[in-house]
């Protein structure tokens, strides 16, 4: 497991929410982007030495992280990092897909002008945003993730559902710790900036059947690229 950073939070009684707020937060984002790797058992001692945490927030996390699926526990004590196979991303990226069609149909139908601004806005600031930190090919930069999530989560900002856009939300995130295990592979996804500009500019055309198509080919071309990674190898 890669060394991180213990939090500067000091762990006292009245900080407990923030302080499990935080830990959740970093550990989500050391599972998400397979820092930690997927099938790893957790120990939870040497996490809260780790983090620099108690027992108690570390646990309210893992709690948290369980709910979401990315922790999973064993025989009710022990914990590890949910694993990743074949099936379980084919179900993934259908469910991702058939949500977000839906999303992005209605976002173009009920969107104002403001809505599809911000599309547009996403989208410019994804582009020129530099998918690497300075000096390395391999790192990729913490300000091209939250962009990219950002204009993932424009397109369907307007679809009158906040429930449908969180649970979007979601399998952006499971979907992300594969796309890290193909990025970490080697995969570069070197027509992903096309796709994002293809997704904006029906968008901006109000064509629903368009971007549907193009939400469905986006998810689609990342799953297939991430399977040829994991058909040789058990995660």
């Amino acid at each position: 497991m890669r060394a991180v950073p213990a939090l500067e939070i000091v762990d006292t009684e009245d900080r407990k929410e923030t302080l499990a707020s935080a830990v959740y937060d970093r550990l989500r984002q050391a599972i998400i982007t397979v820092a930690i790797a997927p099938g790893e058992k957790l120990n939870i001692r040497s996490l809260c030495d780790r983090f620099g945490v108690g027992l108690s927030p570390m646990r309210e996390a893992l709690s948290r992280l369980s709910s979401e699926g990315l922790v999973t526990q064993i025989d009710h004590r022990g914990f590890a990092v949910t694993g990743l196979s074949e099936e379980d991303l084919i179900d993934l990226t259908r469910a991702r897909s058939w949500l977000n069609e839906l999303a992005i149909r209605n976002s173009i139908a009920n969107g104002d002008a403001a809505w599809e601004e911000n599309v547009v806005l996403c989208f410019h600031r994804l582009s020129r945003t530099p998918r690497f930190e300075p000096g390395s090919e391999d790192t990729r930069s913490a300000k091209w993730e939250l962009a990219h999530r950002k204009f993932h989560s424009s397109l369907i900002a307007a679809s009158g559902s906040s429930r449908i856009e969180q649970y979007c939300e979601h399998l952006f995130d499971s979907s992300e710790r594969y796309r890290h295990v193909g990025r970490k592979a080697g995969i570069k996804g070197e027509n992903r900036d096309s796709e994002h500009k293809a997704l904006m500019e029906a968008v901006v055309a109000r064509d629903a059947e368009a971007a549907a198509k193009l939400i469905k080919a986006h998810f689609e071309h990342t799953a297939e690229l991430v399977r040829k990674v994991l058909h040789d190898r058990a995660l």
